[in-house]
């Protein structure tokens, strides 16, 4: 009932081919140590260059990027998780960002597009305007891992993290394990990053799994980090430090589902509040 999980951290840039190396590596590194689920960030496969460089690199779910990873869980036998990726939608300028689950024989078993977008101006003069070259998805999605991990995940991206509803009704639908790929900014990061997550688990009863980027991706862009995972008791049990590596620590489902059975709140929730 328990198995390891991993948390990718890397500092992606506008060089897709070097970053999907990169990411690749990674990904062996924490099969060779024992994971069998592995979870890379947010734009793990471009980030930092233009709106018109990143379009470029928009492909669909079996387009050459998802298909290469797809060989790459299959040789190693993992579930992996592909965090935030352009995927092509029906607005040619507007792709979706989503969030691939594969499994161990290569198969896609989930996707989920992120829902709330990230378009704000922020104090240090940082303009983010994601719905201007994404299109938001609108449906919660949850994947049901079969044995041995024998766990629910529940998906989100990055920004999802600030709106706690999403992860109730994640949870709701039975998911244990709530998966938070990100690119957080510096300036929120530094202050929020942890907070938040530490607060989706303790809330939920669930083990979060936060693969990040990291550091400075070209002159405009700075993401925080430290990607991690945290029990369902809040305690981070693992944490990537400042560089391009993994974290990773045991999931155990069996531990969720005993502080479930002894503090009971989500049986107590007044569910007409919404």
């Amino acid at each position: 009932m328990a198995f390891l999980a991993a948390a990718v951290q890397l500092t992606s840039t506008a060089d897709v081919q070097k970053n999907l190396a990169t990411a690749e590596k990674l990904v062996e590194k924490a099969a060779g140590r024992g994971a069998s689920l592995v979870g890379l960030p947010e734009n793990f496969a471009f980030m930092g260059g233009t709106d018109a460089e990143r379009l470029a690199t928009a492909q669909p779910a079996d387009g050459p990027i998802v298909r290469g990873f797809q060989d790459v869980a299959r040789r190693l036998r993992i579930t992996l998780c592909l965090g935030g990726f352009a995927e092509q939608s029906a607005d040619p300028q507007r792709p979706y960002n989503t969030h691939f689950v594969i499994g161990p024989d290569g198969g896609l078993l989930g996707r989920y597009r992120k829902m709330h977008l990230f378009d704000v101006e922020l104090p240090d003069g940082s303009v983010h305007k994601e719905s201007h070259h994404s299109t938001a998805g609108d449906e919660p999605v949850t994947v049901a891992l079969p044995a041995p991990l024998d766990v629910t995940l529940g998906l989100s991206v990055c920004y999802d993290l600030r709106f706690p509803e999403l992860y109730r009704a994640l949870v709701t639908r039975g998911a244990r394990l709530l998966l938070v790929p990100a690119a957080f900014t510096l300036h929120t990061g530094k202050d929020h990053w942890e907070v938040l997550l530490r607060a989706r688990a303790i809330e939920n009863l669930s083990y979060v799994m936060a693969p990040a980027q990291y550091g400075k991706h070209n002159e405009r862009r700075v993401t925080w980090g430290k990607a991690m995972i945290i029990d369902p008791w809040g305690g981070v049990v693992a944490r990537c430090t400042d560089r391009q590596d993994v974290c990773m620590a045991e999931i155990d489902v069996g531990y969720a589902r005993d502080l479930e059975n002894g503090l009971p709140c989500l049986s107590h929730r007044r569910r007409e509040l919404g």
